[in-house]
């Protein structure tokens, strides 16, 4: 009797295990839950009546629907997009798109163009204001050179109905102060508009690499992509059409509010035989939410 009660003990315990084991076997089959993920890009694509030889816009606009098309990012953050590329674009890749000319809050002058995949995300709302004194109206700041601009958006992640702001940006070439001020004035904004903490992207060309002191205010803020990932990418983004002496990294994509950043890529991939597609690379990021 005793015999037969010690077999079924372990009977029992067998039989205990093996249920535990096909449970946990199960669970392990089941796809675990994949995190909701945004690829975002920065691209200043040169202002399209640019003299630049066959470097010029008429030659390599195709290149740039190539690259658009093939990096598939969620959405992109365009500098010195003039009307005319803004609607050749629309007309030839599966993006949405908003920005206004700095010139006149129209069409006059360079767009802070955001483009965006309508299948991915969708824009909730948006604007565009001046980075100078008076923000408000198409206005010169301080010692700029030229009207800059800033395009904001607050949008929703279709897949994991997410609300994440995203603001594009070209600070100025020369101007020291603009520069510094514009981007104080950005962060206000941002300060102001994004009281509920929502994930936010700044992209832009900000006409400074990343050690400048021009960038200290935002680093107690958002984080650089570019430092920040896993697998990151230290290539140059200003590439001056080859021209070496005039390299330069200044173009970022500055982020808060994500809960990783696995890969910053700088995009240097040639398309339809142009090793570059516009004076600058094409910065890349994939966030997760």
């Amino acid at each position: 009797m005793i015999l037969i009660a010690k077999i079924q003990m372990m009977r029992l315990k067998t039989l205990s295990l093996l249920l535990a084991l096909a449970a946990f076997t199960g669970l392990a089959a089941k796809d675990p839950v994949k995190p909701a993920s945004l690829t975002t890009m920065s691209f200043n694509i040169r202002y399209g009546t640019a003299d630049d030889g066959t470097n010029s816009w008429f030659y390599r606009a195709g290149a740039v629907i190539a690259m658009i098309e093939d990096q598939k990012p969620d959405i992109i953050g365009m500098q010195e997009v003039l009307y005319e590329q803004m609607a050749l674009l629309k007309d030839y890749v599966s993006y949405k798109c908003i920005g206004v000319g700095r010139e006149d809050g129209k069409k006059g002058g360079e767009h802070m163009c955001i483009f965006y995949n309508p299948k991915t995300v969708k824009v909730v709302k948006w604007g565009t204001y001046w980075l100078s004194e008076t923000p408000d109206k198409p206005t010169l700041g301080w010692d700029a050179a030229c009207k800059r601009t800033a395009t904001w958006a607050l949008i929703k992640h279709k897949e994991s109905g997410k609300l994440f702001y995203f603001v594009n940006t070209h600070l100025d070439h020369v101007g020291v102060e603009a520069r510094k001020n514009g981007l104080s004035l950005i962060l206000d904004r941002i300060g102001t508009m994004n009281k509920e903490g929502h994930p936010l992207i700044l992209s832009g060309d900000f006409n400074v690499t990343p050690d400048d002191a021009t960038l200290d205010p935002l680093r107690g803020v958002l984080r650089s992509a570019r430092d920040w990932a896993f697998k990151t990418d230290d290539g140059i983004t200003y590439n001056a059409w080859g021209h070496k002496e005039h390299e330069s990294v200044i173009d970022h994509i500055f982020v808060t509010g994500f809960s990783s950043c696995p890969v910053f890529e700088v995009v240097r991939k040639p398309y339809e035989d142009h090793k570059y597609i516009s004076d600058h690379h094409p910065v890349k990021a994939t966030l997760i939410f």
